[in-house]
């Protein structure tokens, strides 16, 4: 063997030794260790087995059972076990304080307060824990099902059964249900009367319900129908005979009972009532009021920890959506061991259930039907409210939906008839900003005279029914339909001249015009439940240019306005200055909220008021068709053009009216702002004006 040779083999087998020994030597720490182990005491034991427990390592807590105990129940099921029971009840925060130690023949019984927190509140009881000292593995615990609660045997079952809240109502002002308790018609088959050859039937029945056979027959042969069994396959509104007689009964009313008839003439069609949650007002309040649906995953996942179950319902929108936190309430929940026939053996938990608070909103809904009845075949939205106390009294939005049809479950032909339907019907119109027009200028006055630049007694002399600056703008001129001497701030309003507001804005200029509607709640949120655009002035953070300026004056440019924020503004005028918060969920003797403490002051608030009546009451007013002699109004029109651009001349208009009651004294105050899309060829705002009169001579009967 040479001597390189002879190395080698002296290194290979110095390593062998060398690992040989590191292996022995990892023995010995092993053997240490689990020697140290053993040592440990049952009191440690325990609370390394609740440690185990509390991070759901069931692995480890079964490693410490003793020999019997692990062939008395395999790992799977030991897992299973204490899973199903611990995760079932939602067990969280487990904690054990050991209370005593009792040591006898190589035996440790270790008594201690177990206390835990579930979904029905907390259990807490005393248990005892029994370890038994093995020859080579120390003390392991004798374990069975009374290690989880002390009366639970392995035959028992840990049950928890829940107490479902009900969901709280909303009314109207005078106690009218917005949201609520309601019935339907659950149609639905009981197979013992069904014909024998029902094969031609189940195909009309699904042609009626638009269902197809398969699904209905899939439902008729689910594991728990019997022969007398109803077999539920569709909720549909139920057929109000009394409603149906009056003149209200609308063509789907009709067509529903007719469809209810036909379905009775299919042998074996039952048709039932059923609780559902109901929305009396239908398409007069959906875009008010909202609906809910029944939860989806995402739902469960968005709002986990928050006691939704799988069938719960949500609010989706409006003030369902809102108020869903308090309409919900709290499942009650009570958790006890059951026997092996199911027969409640020992309370664990209680839990009561709470149901949901009820709401009642500011609004009327006399006044909200008015309203869509009114508008109800125009793209509009209207604004009504008590200008003193902010309280919102109607909030509508034309061309609606009945959100009933989500709680009895919509037609994919209705959906898809909504989505494409031109004139948006599911459009919340309230919510969103739109160009005012002259309905904006009340706006420029109080920002003119707060800041010097508008003198009400000024007269900008006649410039006919055109007019530019200079030059400098090219061929746009500012346009106004109607001339007056002397061109004063009363004679703008009376006759809505947008020539003097042009060339107040430009008085007024850039800065200051800026600032002072930034001071009226411009581009920031409107404190209001419901969240609702921004109103602006311009695209960008400012207006760049005197003819967007001078366009601006007139609620043109790029004013867009939200209705509520515009509502809120023109209560300045009934209230010395002050701008009053509004506000829709009603409170037991609330004051009203100043949302702009001296918006402006006193004396320039009663100088445009007045301007404003003469909007009303004089014969050269834009808005004297809605004047009464009994009543003091005051008011203001506005037509806005929508066009794509200063030369366009195929734009649409809105109109709008402001109306509300100018004496402090009126018995129902009254502040209805209306605007209605697409008033081109219809009367301008004039339009908005004649049905308003109509609103509120309902409102406000003539005395």
């Amino acid at each position: 063997m040479s001597r390189g040779m002879k190395r080698f083999v002296f290194s290979t087998v110095c390593t062998l030794l060398i690992l040989v020994t590191g292996v022995a030597g990892g023995m010995l720490f092993l053997r240490y260790e689990n020697k140290k182990e053993s040592k440990k005491k049952p009191d440690a034991l325990l609370t390394d087995y609740v440690s185990s427990l509390q991070h759901a390592d069931y692995g480890a807590m079964y490693g410490m059972l003793d020999q019997q105990s692990q062939l008395n129940i395999s790992l799977e099921d030991f897992t299973a076990r204490n899973k199903n029971i611990y995760e079932g009840i939602e067990a969280e925060d487990i904690k054990a304080e050991i209370t005593g130690v009792d040591l006898k023949d190589g035996e440790a019984a270790v008594t201690y307060q177990m206390s835990l927190n579930s979904l029905a509140g907390e259990v807490s009881f005393s248990n005892q824990a029994v370890f038994k000292k093995e020859k080579k593995a120390g003390y392991k615990l004798e374990w069975n099902d009374s290690m989880i609660f002390p009366e639970l045997t392995k035959t028992d079952k840990v049950k928890v059964v829940t107490d479902k809240a009900e969901r709280g109502n909303i009314y109207d002002r005078n106690g009218f249900l917005l949201a609520g308790k309601g019935t339907a018609s659950s149609v639905g088959l009981v197979p013992g009367k069904m014909s024998q050859d029902s094969g031609k039937d189940v195909e009309k029945l699904g042609e009626l319900l638009s269902i197809s056979p398969e699904n209905i027959q899939k439902k008729l042969s689910a594991g728990w129908v019997k022969e007398d069994s109803f077999v539920p396959l569709k909720t549909l509104k139920k057929a109000d005979d009394f409603k149906l007689q009056s003149e209200h009964a609308s063509e789907e009313d009709k067509k529903n009972k007719e469809l209810q008839e036909q379905l009775l003439t299919i042998p074996g069609v039952l048709i039932t009532d059923t609780a559902v949650r109901s929305y009396p007002l239908e398409e007069k309040g959906a875009h008010l009021i909202g609906y809910v649906q029944n939860v989806t995953s995402e739902d469960l996942e968005k709002h986990k920890g928050e006691d939704y179950l799988t069938d719960s319902v949500i609010g989706k929108n409006g003030m369902e959506g809102l108020y869903e936190k308090e309409l919900k309430g709290t499942n009650g929940r009570t958790i006890f061991i059951a026997d092996a026939s199911g027969n409640s053996k020992k309370k664990l938990a209680v839990k009561p259930r709470t149901d949901g608070a009820d709401i009642t909103l500011t609004i009327d809904s006399a006044l909200q039907s008015t309203i869509y009845d009114t508008f109800q075949e125009d793209k509009s939205c209207s604004v009504a409210m008590n200008p003193h106390t902010g309280e919102i009294l109607a909030l509508v939005s034309t061309p609606s939906y009945d959100d009933n049809d989500f709680i009895l479950g919509m037609p994919a032909d209705k959906w898809d008839s909504l989505n494409n339907d031109e004139r948006k019907p599911l459009y919340n119109r309230f919510r969103q900003k739109f160009a005012p027009g002259s309905s904006f200028k009340p706006i420029t006055a109080v920002v003119g005279l707060g800041s010097g630049a508008i003198d009400p007694n000024e007269d900008y002399g006649s410039t006919g029914l055109s007019w530019r600056k200079d030059e400098s703008w090219g061929n746009y001129y500012v346009t106004t339909l109607h001339d007056s001497s002397p061109l004063n701030l009363e004679n703008a309003f009376i006759y809505s001249n947008n020539i003097y507001f042009a060339k107040a804005a430009l008085k007024i200029g850039y800065d200051d015009f800026m600032a002072g509607l930034n001071k009226l709640g411009f581009n920031q949120p409107l404190p209001f439940e419901i969240s609702v655009a921004q109103s602006q002035y311009s695209n960008s953070d400012r207006i760049e240019s005197e003819v967007q300026l001078a366009d601006s004056g007139y609620g043109q440019g790029q004013m867009l306005v939200n209705p509520v924020h515009l509502a809120a503004l023109y209560t300045m005028f009934a209230n010395e200055g002050n701008v009053i918060q509004p506000v829709l969920k009603a409170e037991q003797n609330a004051a009203p909220k100043i949302w702009l403490q001296g918006a402006c002051s006193a004396e320039n608030a009663n100088l445009v008021r007045e301007d404003l009546i003469k909007v009303v009451s004089s014969e050269h007013g834009t808005g004297h068709a809605i004047m009464r002699s009994d009543i003091k109004l005051a008011g203001k029109t506005g037509t806005a053009e929508i066009k794509a651009s200063k030369g366009d001349t195929t734009g649409t208009e809105l109109g709008w009216f402001s109306v509300f009651t100018a004496d402090p004294d009126t018995k129902s105050p009254l502040l209805l702002i209306s605007m209605v899309e697409d008033v081109k060829n219809r009367g301008g705002s004039g339009y908005v004006v004649r049905k308003d009169k109509r609103i509120l001579d309902s409102y406000l009967p003539v005395q």
